[in-house]
């Protein structure tokens, strides 16, 4: 088995390493988690209709990156491959308003669905493997989060909005 730190000059591992921020011995994925913050940022100017296919595209291309480094390390789902947690955090903000609130809020949610894995995300988690299964459990925690974000904003509950 490999070590990341070994493979992360390689494009397409530095990419699902999150930027080196998989790497961090303590919370990898909450460090790759706050990779999407600047991701948010850098995309939430577009329209919805283009933020969502930039998220697809992110999303179907994470399939390829973690399955690839995956491979590499030998552990399928090794927890320094963060790609997955970067585009959950975005899918959990589309069509939402950016303010810093929201952006907590929703990296709070984000974090614990993803770590708490409730059902049917420990289902889909343990059942579904390669870099399809490391993306969809982020994907459904992102979903989650994205749904409670949507019933607060048609609430006018939301924070900062």
């Amino acid at each position: 088995m490999k070590s990341p730190r070994s493979i992360i000059k390689h494009p397409i591992h530095f990419i699902s390493l999150g930027f080196g921020t998989g790497l961090s011995p303590k919370a990898p994925g909450t460090m790759g988690t706050l990779v999407g913050i600047p991701a948010v940022l850098a995309f939430s100017a577009l329209s919805v209709n283009a933020y969502l296919g930039v998220v697809i595209c992110f999303a179907i291309l994470g399939i390829f990156l973690c399955h690839e480094t995956g491979k590499a390390l030998g552990v399928p789902d090794h927890g320094a491959i963060v790609w997955d947690e970067i585009v959950g955090y975005m899918i959990a903000l589309i069509a939402i308003p950016i303010t810093w609130q929201t952006l907590l809020l929703a990296f709070l949610l984000f974090r614990f669905f993803d770590i708490r894995k409730p059902w049917p995300i420990r289902w889909f988690d343990r059942k579904i493997k390669g870099g399809f299964g490391v993306m969809f459990d982020d994907v459904l925690a992102g979903l989650f989060t994205l749904v409670i974000l949507h019933a607060l904003l048609q609430a006018d509950k939301l924070p900062g909005v």
